[in-house]
């Protein structure tokens, strides 16, 4: 404490003495006053609070650790510049020859060289500057702000305001000027088809552009910029804590709101529980200790702590991949134990032996004073996804099937994740199968009763299959072979050769090789041809 010189004390004292710091320090006694009956903090530690023996001081006291050798009357003044003391009329003997002032020589002068000095001419005599001189101490001789005036910095922020208004008003007119333009295309290009909507909406979005930035909704908080040290600028994000955002102990300065531990750095509670959600960045440490990964984080170390109190080599810190995927599997393991014991309780019979409880919760109905429930348990069949219709299907994948293949009953179509064509797809898949049937029938009577291929059409490719078509059978054979060499020369591309031979007539063979040896991805024994 800050006491005088220490004298011999008894143990008794000595006691007294240390339970009275202690209780200064907890606030439960007074502080000690100085004598200048100011209170003296009683987390000082002794060797600073204690004055030196050749000091003789008889009263506590702090005097010791001021400066005492400092002048009470010392002030950090500085020049006055540009202030003048007096001008006179005529030249003065000892003046500048150039601007006759008596404070400096012509050497010394900052005006313009005249090209006839003010001696010659008793002309624009400059007046006499104010002259001063200071004794400044170590501090003040080293002080770089010292004699500078805080209000001429406002011309520096009305420069960089005038540079930012001038970059947002060009920025401003060229995204006005890139609308005009597009709605000049818009219209040059679509006059015949434009809708009056259309219309109204380009000349909002004009209008829009042309409203002040302080009006829209937001906008500052969008198109905010920060400088970077690398000279761009990039936009903020307002859950990003930069060095622009007000800290959290600044947020409430009432002394009565969230505490804020300055050591940790901690703040628990919302220091703005009343504010509106959306325009807060920071809920308190305690809204994110207990959400999102932080939680799960939490419930990871405490399942790590139970599994080593019960004899489990695990350990958070010393293998955290082991401690997470034990977590993991506890969580499922403790899962599938909650669902089989649901399961068995709902297969047991109630003390009545009226039937299971399955049974019994699924016709009991529970009525309350406001509406009425009826309790289903719905037992989960398989895990995958059941009943889910896409793509305007009525009906599941797989509850059609023919020729080998399975489709949808809606639509009867064969091909997954199609489009449902419904009843006019069915009656058109039906009109192409009587087609192919009179098809093969009129080649089956053409074999009977055979004529010229002469006077048969051949079908090219991207044209319509008439009706007398009929293919050759050694080109087809031909056309075959070529598919194969053209597969093995996909799967392995060194037989290929040098030149490559490549046509655009397709005939007839060999689109219907194609169609043969294609691979029907959609086949359910594809794997086995």
């Amino acid at each position: 404490m800050a006491t005088a010189s220490a004298a011999f004390k008894s143990r008794e004292d000595h006691r007294k003495q240390i339970e009275l710091e202690e209780a200064r320090k907890a606030g439960l006694a007074p502080a000690e006053l100085d004598e200048d009956g100011k209170e003296i903090n009683p987390h000082i530690p002794q060797y600073m609070s204690s004055a030196p023996w050749y000091l003789n001081a008889e009263k506590p006291s702090l005097k010791h650790q001021r400066n005492w050798k400092s002048d009470p009357n010392y002030t950090k003044s500085w020049y006055d510049r540009g202030a003048k003391i007096f001008q006179a009329e005529k030249y003065r003997k000892g003046a500048c020859q150039n601007c006759g002032a008596m404070t400096h020589t012509a050497k010394a002068c900052m005006d313009r060289p005249r090209k006839i000095g003010a001696k010659y001419t008793n002309k624009n005599i400059a007046p006499d500057e104010k002259i001063e001189s200071f004794e400044l101490d170590y501090d003040g001789k080293r002080d770089r702000w010292n004699g500078y005036d805080p209000s001429t910095y406002h011309r520096v922020v009305d420069l960089y305001e005038a540079k930012e208004d001038a970059r947002k008003k060009y920025l401003k007119e060229q995204q006005i000027k890139k609308l005009e333009e597009k709605n000049n295309n818009q219209e040059g290009d679509d006059a015949a088809t434009s809708d009056g909507d259309e219309e109204d909406d380009d000349d909002l979005k004009v209008d829009e552009a042309k409203v002040d930035e302080s009006r829209q909704m937001d906008f500052a908080k969008v198109e905010k910029r920060v400088r970077t040290t690398g000279g761009g600028s990039t936009g903020t994000v307002r859950n990003l804590r930069i060095r622009e955002d007000t800290a959290k102990y600044l947020l409430n300065l009432d002394i009565n709101s969230a505490h804020y531990d300055p050591k940790t750095r901690s703040m628990r509670e919302d220091p703005l529980p009343d504010a509106d959600p959306n325009d807060k960045f920071y809920l308190g440490d305690n809204q994110y200790r207990n959400s999102g990964q932080a939680l799960e984080f939490k419930q990871m170390n405490i399942h790590s702590w139970e599994a080593f109190d019960k004899g489990q080599d695990m350990h958070m810190q010393a293998a955290p991949s082991q401690a997470e995927l034990l977590h993991k599997n506890f969580k499922v393991a403790k899962d599938k134990l909650k669902t089989q014991t649901k399961y068995t309780i709902m297969e047991k019979e109630d003390y009545k032996g009226t039937g299971t409880v399955f049974n019994i919760l699924t016709s009991r109905t529970i009525h309350s004073e406001q509406c009425e429930l009826l309790v289903e348990v719905i037992l989960p069949k398989s895990k995958y996804e059941e009943d889910v219709l896409a793509n305007n299907h009525t009906s599941v994948w797989g509850s059609w099937w023919k020729d080998h293949q399975w489709g949808y009953r809606c639509c009867q179509q064969t091909i997954r994740n199609s489009y449902c064509t419904g009843s006019a797809g069915i009656e058109a898949a039906e009109a192409s199968l009587d087609l192919m049937k009179a098809n093969i029938a009129r080649k089956e009577a053409c074999e009977e009763s055979p004529k010229k291929v002469e006077e048969k059409r051949m079908a090219a490719w991207g044209s319509d299959v008439p009706e007398d078509l009929e293919l050759n059978e050694e080109a087809l054979a031909n056309a075959l072979k070529k598919e194969d060499e053209r597969k093995r020369e996909e799967k392995d591309e060194r037989k290929r050769k040098y030149n490559v031979k490549y046509t655009n007539d397709v005939t007839p063979e060999e689109m219907e090789a194609y169609r043969m040896k294609r691979v029907h991805h959609e086949d359910p024994m594809k794997d086995f041809l």
